[in-house]
């Protein structure tokens, strides 16, 4: 099972894509990395500034999940995301940190500027564009059905 197909999950990758959208980035949701890693949720402004957001659905989520420093290289900003009444203590304090609903986000701790590589950057790039060409193509076949 991915990650957002929890329903708490889900709800909140649609209130940070929506925080992130009214941000000016552009967005998508469960993009695959070049390491193997899967983001849930990857944004890239006018300015071409990565940004990735990781969703923690509950405490056991982050408890059992200490992957995020591999998707650090990626992006020039990250942030974990959590709803209301998730122990923000047990985060580490160096990413930032959206509260998010279904409705939308706020970000309670600005993340630090970490600007990646070119050819990094680039290739983030180029695979947020296939993927999201790839997905308008399913989703025009489909309506074409």
């Amino acid at each position: 099972m991915s990650g957002l197909e929890n329903g708490i999950a889900a709800d909140l990758a649609r209130g940070v894509s929506r925080y992130l959208m009214d941000a000016g980035f552009s967005v998508l949701t469960e993009l695959p990395l070049r390491n193997w890693r899967r983001v849930d949720v990857i944004g890239i402004d006018r300015r071409n500034r990565v940004c990735i957001v990781e969703i923690k659905s509950g405490p056991q989520d982050f408890l059992s999940d200490r992957k995020w420093h591999e998707y650090l290289d990626y992006c020039d900003l990250f942030y974990f995301a959590v709803a209301a009444g998730f122990p923000r203590e047990i985060l580490p304090p160096e990413p930032g940190l959206i509260l998010a609903d279904r409705y939308g986000g706020a970000v309670i701790r600005d993340a630090p500027e970490n600007r990646i590589a070119a050819h990094v950057r680039k290739e983030v790039t180029l695979r947020f564009a296939r993927k999201a060409a790839d997905r308008l193509n399913i989703d025009l076949r489909e309506r074409e059905r």
